[in-house]
């Protein structure tokens, strides 16, 4: 996989309470608008530059592909609220069943929109046990905004 081809998994950490306006936008461009909704996005430099905006909102990293599969089996929903099935990936896209879908998003060959029907954001429960940190601190200052690389993971899997 190529540094083009990567994947983030973006989280947003902070409310909708007192946020510029200009920001407010860019989180809602990035579909983001809510408090701990997570969406996956291929890392390209526009949504780069977008996520780096939202910085002080959100937090993201590059998740595992053990991640991808749990957030799209548990958190995955098509049209109509209904959950994610390997049926439904397998009528619907050209991939096998979900754990092949993670795998090919995890590997950057394919996205979310690949699903027909697959809504692009995830909607996650706050984590157990809490944040780690400030709110409204970086994550290299011992807070919970900003890039957290591989530990996107262990965040997530306590709000899936």
């Amino acid at each position: 996989m190529s540094e083009d081809e990567k994947v983030i998994l973006a989280i947003r950490i902070r409310g909708q309470v007192r946020v510029r306006p200009q920001i407010e936008d860019t989180l809602n461009k990035l579909l983001l608008g809510r408090l701990h909704q997570a969406r996956l996005i291929k890392a390209t430099p526009s949504l780069e530059g977008m996520i780096a905006k939202a910085k002080d909102y959100i937090t993201w990293g590059v998740p595992s592909e053990e991640v991808i599969e749990k957030l799209l089996i548990k958190r995955g929903r098509i049209t109509g609220n209904a959950h994610l099935t390997d049926s439904y990936v397998k009528k619907n896209s050209n991939h096998s069943s979900v754990k092949a879908l993670a795998k090919a998003i995890a590997a950057g060959e394919a996205s979310v929109s690949d699903v027909e029907g697959l809504k692009p954001v995830f909607r996650l429960t706050p984590p157990t046990k809490g944040f780690k940190g400030k709110r409204n601190v970086p994550v290299n200052m011992g807070g919970i905004t900003g890039d957290r690389g591989e530990g996107i993971s262990e965040l997530a899997l306590r709000m899936i």
